[in-house]
C-alpha cells in the first residue's frame, strides 16, 4: 500500500483536505505557493479563489463527517480546470497552467501504476 500525505488548505475560514502520494506531497505545497505568488499578477475578472497550504501531515483522523479528503488527481483536475477558463490577456498564464499539468501528469501516471501493482 502507498503512503500518502495531506494537505490541509484554508480557504477564508474553511478547511479542506488533499490526499496526495507521499513522493508528491511537497510539489502540491510548493505549486500552492507559486500560485498564490503569482495570482495577484492577473488582471483577469475570472480568477478562481485558490485557498492556502497551510500544513502536510502523514496521518489524518477526521471526526467531522461533514469533512471530506479530496484526492490529489482530483484537485488537480479541477485547478487545471479553473486556470485554463481564465481569460488573461495581460501576464503569461501558460507558464503556470505549464506547471499545473506537469504535476496533474505525474498523478495521473502514479495512480495508473498503483491500479497496475
Amino acid at each position: 500500500m502507498a503512503l500518502m500525505r495531506y494537505i490541509v488548505m484554508k480557504d477564508k475560514q474553511q478547511l479542506s483536505f488533499v490526499e496526495m502520494p507521499e513522493s508528491h506531497a511537497y510539489q502540491l505545497s510548493a505549486l500552492n505557493l507559486r500560485l498564490h505568488k503569482e495570482i495577484d499578477k492577473l488582471t483577469a475578472s475570472n480568477v478562481p479563489s485558490l485557498p492556502y497550504a497551510i500544513a502536510e501531515c502523514a496521518d489524518l483522523e477526521l471526526h467531522d463527517k461533514s469533512i471530506t479528503i479530496q484526492s490529489g488527481l482530483d484537485y488537480m483536475n479541477e485547478l487545471e480546470k479553473d486556470f485554463a477558463s481564465i481569460q488573461e490577456q495581460a501576464y503569461p498564464l501558460i507558464a503556470l497552467l505549464t506547471e499545473i499539468r506537469a504535476l496533474q501528469a505525474q498523478l495521473e501516471q502514479w495512480y495508473e501504476e498503483e491500479m497496475d501493482a
